[in-house]
């Protein structure tokens, strides 16, 4: 599991978060995007980080989701007043980005009461004000695979299933996915480690999200990121693989 510490974990890209959830920054020139927002209690550490390399907020010119459940939003709505800064989204994610209302689930949390993984995650995510995420005011949406014209110059690539918008992004000139939470190599609500499908209980259709991994293993990336886990250095397929084998938890 990572430290509560960010990293550059490749030229013009950078990692933030704590042990549950990540977040990145991508560096294009004198211009940063921010990918997700995580936690709310982020905030502290992205300023001090970005001082740390002579940087500001301000230098963030876009901020991109991969979706807008609310641990991936924490930060977003108060980094976008600061900078004005556009903020994108799957048209299928954006009332879930302005409202906080999420979707129906696929899954109960009652088969995961009997993990610990999911009362540390209950404790780290409130210590970092999980239960007060900011709605995202001002959105600009996209519904389709296409190039953001944003530094990092990511690719979308559509995965629903985690929710209804997900989507993942490719930085080929990088050979890094960001794969966001098609899938995770830490289950937030069992612990387990390794390639592997998010949890039912998280998920808007877990059979789409399944489906979705067919997106995710054509990718030509030496690097996957994932809003959950540990950076995996393998292929994609070989992720999916994995994932594959394992099966929906």
């Amino acid at each position: 599991m990572s430290v509560d510490a960010p990293t550059q974990l490749a030229p013009g890209i950078h990692r933030l978060g704590n042990e549950y959830v990540n977040c990145y920054l991508l560096e294009e020139g004198n211009d940063l995007t921010l990918v997700d927002g995580g936690l709310p209690g982020f905030r502290p550490q992205l300023d001090a980080y970005l001082q740390s390399r002579g940087r500001s907020v301000k230098d963030i010119a876009a901020v991109i989701l991969t979706h807008a459940h609310a641990d991936h939003v924490g930060i977003v709505e108060h980094v976008r007043e600061d900078t004005q800064a556009p903020v994108y989204v799957h048209a299928k994610d954006a009332e879930m980005a302005r409202t906080g209302k999420t979707h129906r689930r696929d899954g109960s949390m009652l088969p995961y009461l009997r993990y610990p993984a999911l009362y540390k995650l209950f404790l780290v995510a409130g210590r970092a004000g999980g239960a007060r995420t900011p709605n995202v005011e001002v959105l600009t949406t996209f519904d389709a695979e296409q190039d953001l014209d944003v530094p990092g110059r990511p690719r979308i690539i559509p995965t629903p299933g985690h929710s209804p918008g997900h989507v993942a992004f490719h930085l080929p000139e990088h050979g890094v996915l960001i794969a966001g939470d098609a899938l995770c190599t830490y289950n937030p609500l069992t612990g387990s480690e390794g390639p592997q499908l998010m949890p039912r209980a998280f998920a808007a259709d877990s059979l789409q999200m399944q489906k979705s991994l067919e997106a995710i293993e054509r990718i030509d990336a030496t690097l996957t990121l994932f809003g959950h886990g540990e950076p995996w250095t393998e292929s994609p397929q070989a992720a999916v693989d994995r994932a594959r084998e394992l099966g929906l938890t």
